[in-house]
């Protein structure tokens, strides 16, 4: 309790610049042999066919195709939501919005954030003796004992929320576009909050901000370096370690790169994958020569693509929703259409992970949670229910058999935010409502409730066609739908179960200097981590 509060104390005094939280490389006793590193790549609004292993179209993946080659492509992965923060949250605690809390998004002024109840996968493996390090996005809470420094990352350089959630003196590509962070009188936001034009937005390296407004341009190559930067310290010290990489890329706005004036005319879009997989490509590579042999490293997405950004957005493959398309509305992020949450996925682990494997298995982000935690030989937080699985079998034992069924949270397109209204089993997917989020056009998908449920045999990849009501194949699949669904909803009634606190307050706002205009300040210099000591060891 007492190391709790000299963290408290150290938020507010780092803010003043007086203390950094450091990182502490070392020795402690482990070696890298005993246990295996773990690096988790999180894409943000990725499409399944946004890598080309997945899809023939795109041609911008090289290194994640390459990585693909040498470990295994799953293409049958969920994100277990369809928005930000309730998807990352799951992947922290290997549970569904329902039991950890948190069902949609939490803003620039949000008091709260993931519950201090919930016990994430890095406080598991700083427990095992692991160095923890997370870089990029978090959008799991940013004032007080919610940043991630308090969630158990020994480590810290990133945005506390989505990029596109503050002003930038260079905005990148948008739809619509944004203007850049005021100078002089400062600025409202828009109403329909599109773009945020009263604060910059922050880059922050453990407690600090040391940057604001980010330079987008420069943003993944400070990724880059900080995440081998880590990789390196980590590995030459012994001790094992975790690295939780949020990527900005592929959310808009998306960088001005300059890949955008290549010869071959890319779209912006193209460019910023490029980018993407050459960021991911310099992190493989850092693994490869420190630290092959003992490392998995995992890449996947939060949730589909964000379709109302038109050509700033990616690709969805064959799973187009055309049942909701014909409707109106995207099928894509924030519904639990395919196209939402079905997303990219690669496992490498030379030596271990075969190669060249494309598995079927149906698999979720849940399950990285209860994966990496035994393969760390370290135990489940106690007192509460997953909804992930271990996944090991599948990964190492040549299974193809993962869930018989997963469920898709509502993410903001129809129904209460949570609530577990569409179930996939085996091979089919119920509906009890539907919607389309907004698309390119503007359109929105009404919100449609089915009692008894839609039910799609996923043969039909583009969810074109509902099976018959009265077809011996509906009749069958129904009652052990709605068995799923009692039981699972019967299993949180009896779980122990957090609540968010999505209160807003303004003063929470991130802004290292509040009497400048959009909370500008002078740029300071990272520090280079391999300085750094640890925070709470």
């Amino acid at each position: 309790m007492a190391l709790f509060y000299l963290k408290v104390l150290l938020v507010g005094v780092s803010f003043l610049g007086c203390l950094y939280p450091l990182v502490d490389f070392c020795f402690s006793g482990e070696t890298r042999g005993q246990k295996p590193n773990f690096v988790i790549i999180l894409a943000d609004d990725v499409g399944w066919g946004d890598l080309g292993a997945n899809w023939a179209e795109t041609k911008d993946t090289a290194n994640l195709d390459k990585m693909a080659a040498e470990g295994m492509r799953f293409v049958d992965f969920h994100a277990a939501a369809s928005t930000c923060s309730p998807s990352r949250a799951s992947l922290l605690t290997g549970r569904l919005g329902l039991r950890n809390g948190v069902t949609h998004n939490f803003a620039v002024t949000s008091v709260g954030g993931l519950p201090l109840n919930e016990t994430t996968l890095a406080e598991v493996l700083q427990e095992a003796g692991y160095v923890t390090g997370m870089i990029g996005k978090w959008h799991l809470g940013h004032h007080s004992s919610y940043h991630p420094n308090f969630r158990g990352f020994d480590y810290y350089f990133g945005i506390p929320y989505s990029h596109d959630m503050g002003c930038m003196d260079t905005p990148g590509y948008n739809h619509p576009p944004c203007p850049a962070c005021p100078r002089a009188a400062r600025a409202s936001r828009s109403p329909e909050r599109d773009c945020y034009t009263d604060v910059a937005l922050p880059l922050y390296e453990n407690l600090n901000i040391v940057e604001q407004p980010v330079n987008l341009s420069s943003l993944a190559q400070k990724y880059a370096e900080k995440a081998t930067q880590f990789i390196q310290r980590a590995s030459t010290s012994r001790r094992p370690f975790l690295l939780y990489v949020g990527l900005a890329h592929m959310h808009v706005p998306l960088t001005r790169t300059q890949l955008s004036a290549d010869p071959q005319d890319r779209t912006p879009y193209a460019s910023n994958l490029r980018e993407m997989d050459s960021l991911v490509g310099q992190i493989k590579d850092k693994v490869d020569r420190v630290a092959k042999e003992n490392t998995f490293l995992w890449f996947t997405g939060d949730n589909g693509p964000w379709a109302q950004k038109c050509e700033l957005a990616g690709s969805v493959g064959p799973f187009t929703g055309l049942w909701q398309a014909q409707q109106g509305g995207s099928p894509a992020k924030q519904t639990t259409w395919e196209g939402g949450h079905r997303v990219p996925a690669v496992a490498y682990w030379p030596g271990t992970v075969p190669t060249n494997v494309t598995s079927t298995a149906l698999l979720s982000v849940l399950d990285i949670f209860p994966t990496v935690v035994a393969l760390a030989g370290a135990s489940l937080p106690p007192g509460r229910h997953f909804d992930g699985l271990d996944a090991s079998e599948v990964l190492f034992g040549g299974s193809q058999t993962g869930h018989r069924v997963l469920f898709h949270p509502n993410s903001g397109a129809a129904g209460e935010y949570g609530a577990l209204q569409t179930v996939r089993l085996e091979h089919y997917k119920a509906f009890y409502v539907t919607g389309g989020a907004k698309a390119c056009d503007g359109s929105v998908g009404p919100e449609q409730h089915h009692e008894p449920p839609l039910i799609f045999n996923l043969e039909d990849v583009a969810e074109a066609v509902p099976l018959e009501r009265g077809s011996a194949e509906y009749r069958s699949v129904l009652p052990k739908v709605r068995e799923a669904l009692a039981d699972v909803l019967q299993d949180i009634a009896h779980d122990n179960i957090s609540r968010a606190d999505y209160t807003r307050d303004p003063s929470v706002t991130p802004c290292c200097d509040p009497h400048q205009i959009a909370c500008r300040c002078q740029t300071a210099s990272p520090t280079d981590i391999s300085t750094s000591r640890n925070i709470g060891k």
